[in-house]
């Protein structure tokens, strides 16, 4: 019986993907990335899933694609296009995502780190943008993510050298939220996941997509924005849930129920 290449595991509405190829330092081959596209289908399409984490098995978080895998039929583009679905699925899901890395996260394995909402490492790992000492450049999303978190001239530093920097470095450069330590690092991530999972799912989803466009927008498009998710979040059990327990000092519970006929 073969080994289960990505494990699943949920609990209190967070959705834990482990990529479980430790052997490879969970290189991503053409089985992975199909175990990836339809997990995340499911994380965005289940509405009992409130939140996701990513990690890897055996003290490393991604290598990157396994490029001694073989998967070489079919054209490149085509290729690349299935590949790119994980990373466009990734970034719209709705419900908000967090990578827990440790050990090393490099090439497509650092930007799977990137495209999640908030990123938990050790201070033992460790990050490159691996691609032009393969002969390759930026992909899963790197030309687009990278710039937008550290700005145009450090990321050409990140991708034209492909050093390995190290988590307080990552820190320090906005690639990663936290460094926490390996012995504590899964109580973090476990409370995290519950304190997002607990979080209005509606006013979570829409905040996440408004971060996302006001990127590309423009202020009055930004505020235009912001009024129509409002009306959004109004329209849901949600706010008024919220002002009731502020005013009898209380913890609310959003279900994300729409209210509206």
């Amino acid at each position: 019986m073969t080994e289960d290449v990505l494990l699943t595991h949920r609990e209190g509405g967070v959705l834990t993907l482990t990529l479980n190829r430790p052997r490879r330092k969970n290189a991503i081959d053409g089985q992975l990335w199909d175990a990836l596209r339809e997990q995340l289908a499911v994380a965005r399409d289940d509405t009992d899933v409130r939140a996701l984490v990513l990690t890897g098995a055996g003290g490393d978080f991604c290598a990157g694609a396994d490029l001694a895998a073989g998967d070489r039929e079919g054209h490149p583009l085509d290729r690349m296009r299935r590949i790119n679905e994980v990373a466009l699925l990734l970034h719209e899901l709705p419900i908000p995502s967090v990578a827990r890395v440790d050990g090393v996260a490099v090439g497509a394995g650092w930007n799977l780190a990137l495209g999640c909402d908030l990123v938990v490492a050790t201070p033992e790992a460790r990050f490159s943008q691996i691609f032009a000492k393969r002969g390759l450049s930026l992909d899963f999303g790197g030309s687009w993510l990278l710039p937008k978190l550290v700005g145009l001239q450090q990321a050409k530093r990140l991708a034209l050298l492909a050093e390995m920097i190290g988590a307080e470095e990552a820190h320090r450069l906005g690639l990663v939220t936290w460094v926490v330590d390996g012995a504590e690092i899964d109580a973090f991530v476990t409370d995290l996941g519950a304190r997002l999972a607990a979080a209005a799912p509606v006013a979570l989803a829409q905040s996440k997509a408004l971060l996302h466009e006001g990127a590309d927008s423009t202020m009055r498009e930004a505020l235009a924005s912001e009024a129509r998710t409002q009306s959004i979040n109004f329209a849901t059990a949600d706010a008024p849930a919220a002002f009731v327990a502020f005013t009898e000092k209380r913890d609310p519970v959003f279900t994300g129920e729409w209210v509206v006929r």
